[in-house]
């Protein structure tokens, strides 16, 4: 159930007693899975509605008469502030969207995707390096599992400069090991890192600290998977942030 809640029910047949344990464990099941279904769909429902006032906003503000340059960076002002509106929207969303089991598993070339990702990020000026392969391909949501390992690489180059991706497989579970040079985080705040919009930069700036919501997302995809995302400090510098999946 942890791994997937959208797994087939148990059967219920059998003794009495296992009849009922079973009944009991398909109902909590289905409860689980409406109520995290209800929850998206609340949300998505309260997205839409709000881009597009949100939207009306915008195309009124670019409308606005140009009266001098105080005018003019008033509206700018205004259009950089609804524009934020909408990044918040998404974010929240691909939040919730993290806790939606819908995509089907499939068996996903880990070392591949790390590739894809590495190349993805050295476009962009980003330098990372990975030592150590999978034995063999993980059964795993593909467009779930790459969002996890990217929320974790852009989260790691933004604040910790040289990235190096550590690949460590077994047969009873796949670790990926995520290291980065910068200043790391207080003890006492490692796991705070992964509460909703919270930010690890100090400053509100949306350019350098991100929305806040890259590490929540990102465990919330590997518990889908029933493994985990944690972090620790490295003792020569810099964070780690360890993510395990398990193989059986």
């Amino acid at each position: 159930l942890g791994r997937d809640l959208s797994g087939p029910p148990l059967p219920e047949t059998g003794p009495r007693e296992v009849r009922q344990a079973a009944h009991a464990f398909n109902t909590m099941q289905n409860r689980l899975a409406s109520y995290l279904d209800d929850r998206l769909h609340i949300l998505a429902a309260v997205s839409h509605d709000l881009k597009t006032p949100i939207t009306r906003l915008k195309l009124r503000a670019e409308m606005l008469p140009e009266q001098g340059l105080p005018a003019t960076v008033q509206r700018d002002r205004f259009i950089r502030d609804l524009d934020e509106m909408e990044t918040l929207i998404g974010a929240s969303l691909d939040f919730l969207r993290g806790e939606s089991r819908q995509e089907r598993t499939a068996p996903l070339d880990i070392n591949a995707l790390l590739a894809s990702l590495r190349d993805d990020l050295a476009e962009v000026g980003e330098t990372i390096e990975i030592k150590g392969a999978a034995e063999q391909p993980l059964l795993a949501r593909p467009q779930a599992l790459k969002r996890c390992l990217a929320n974790l690489l852009e989260n790691a180059v933004r604040y910790g400069n040289r990235v190096c991706v550590i690949v460590q497989d077994s047969a009873q579970e796949l670790l990926v090991l995520i290291d980065d040079s910068g200043p790391g985080i207080p003890e006492d705040k490692l796991e705070l890192m992964f509460e909703p919009f919270r930010r690890g930069e100090a400053s509100r700036n949306r350019a350098t600290g991100g929305i806040g919501l890259g590490l929540a997302i990102a465990r919330n995809l590997a518990r889908a998977h029933g493994g985990d995302v944690s972090l620790s400090n490295r003792p020569e510098g810099g964070l780690r942030a360890s993510v395990r999946l398990p193989r059986g």
